[in-house]
């Protein structure tokens, strides 16, 4: 029911997944009277692999977080995280309110053993065509150098979930040279640097700006503050560049010729670049999957929401998380009780 559009979109989306992954099961937690025609007309009404959930309560994207956590307890996005809470799903992914979402999971699932915050991340479109992982994109907007080594923790194991099979990870940071960044930076690299190590993870070292869209790691690393500017910059810069191009081809019938000429590169190109591609953030940290799509996102950058909380639920994201970090927090001998005598 949330973000811009509500179920024009979300079910559209959810029609189209399904053609994808025919083994897959939704269930579809919102008021059910606005649902019906569009799960009529979409032919999902009789499916199997649906289930309607209802919930009588919206949070409207104006809401304030206590509104969500307090006083709209049947509302769809709690009723959705409850769901994966209960383990009668693997995976939400909403649009809703971003505040709402994550006060909200926060509350219900809790965080990880070792976690102290959740990140935000997604992936950032760079040369390579494979996107750079990114988190914090805003959740944490001041962190402690353990925090960064937790992020970096989490995005290895979802990179992992992905198709990396080693990941890389790097520090954002004003340098490449060690000497360079602030003190957390700097604590924070040699946390990372012990990390690597241990074999727990496979840390690069400081990258720059330009390294995200490079794809020089496969993970960066930040504070959340940094973080959400880079998103928001990386998303004007390629409607910029695609509205660049639709002007300069529509100015002459010369111009108009060349793009003809050039439609299948300038095709790839805004593949290559389209936001919607990489829409899908997960929260990551807490102890069940949840993945936050675009507010304004249409049925196309929806089902990619879709398939990023479906990559993550079939790689076990949150139980790989789990393993490294046990790995490299092992219990110490005065933690275990012995058995009481037979």
């Amino acid at each position: 029911m949330g973000g811009d559009h509500g179920p024009d979109v979300v079910l559209p989306a959810c029609a189209q997944f399904l053609r994808q992954h025919p083994d897959s099961r939704l269930l579809l937690v919102g008021q059910t009277q606005p649902m019906a025609p569009l799960l009529q007309s979409l032919r999902l009404a009789g499916d199997a692999r649906v289930q309607v959930v209802a919930a009588s309560e919206v949070v409207a994207s104006d809401d304030p977080v206590e509104v969500a956590l307090r006083r709209k307890r049947d509302s769809s996005m709690r009723r959705a995280i409850e769901l994966v809470r209960d383990g009668q799903a693997q995976a939400c992914v909403s649009a809703g309110n971003t505040g709402a979402l994550m006060a909200v999971a926060r509350y219900l699932l809790k965080t990880l053993h070792d976690i102290e915050r959740p990140a935000i991340a997604t992936y950032l479109p760079n040369q390579k065509g494979q996107g750079t992982l990114m988190l914090d994109l805003g959740a944490n907007v001041d962190c402690e150098p353990l925090h960064l080594l937790q992020f970096a923790v989490m995005g290895t194991a979802f990179a992992a979930a992905g198709g990396h099979a080693q990941p890389t990870v790097g520090l954002l940071n004003i340098g490449e040279e060690v000497i360079k960044g602030n003190d957390t930076i700097k604590r924070a690299a040699e946390l990372l640097r012990q990390a690597d190590a241990q074999g727990r993870l496979r840390f690069y070292g400081n990258v720059e700006g330009n390294d995200i869209f490079k794809g020089t790691t496969d993970i960066v690393v930040c504070d959340g503050f940094v973080g959400n500017v880079a998103l928001k910059t990386s998303e004007g810069l390629a409607q910029m560049l695609t509205g660049m191009i639709r002007e300069e081809f529509t100015r002459t019938p010369l111009t108009r010729l060349a793009a003809l000429l050039s439609m299948p590169v300038l095709r790839r190109f805004r593949s290559r670049v389209d936001p919607r591609r990489y829409n899908g953030a997960a929260l990551l940290g807490l102890r069940g999957l949840v993945v936050k799509s675009h507010g304004s996102a249409d049925a196309f950058a929806f089902e990619q929401a879709l398939l990023r909380a479906h990559e993550a639920a079939q790689g076990e994201v949150v139980r790989h998380i789990e393993g490294i970090l046990q790995a490299m927090h092992p219990p110490s001998p005065d933690q275990f009780v012995p058995a009481p005598a037979a």
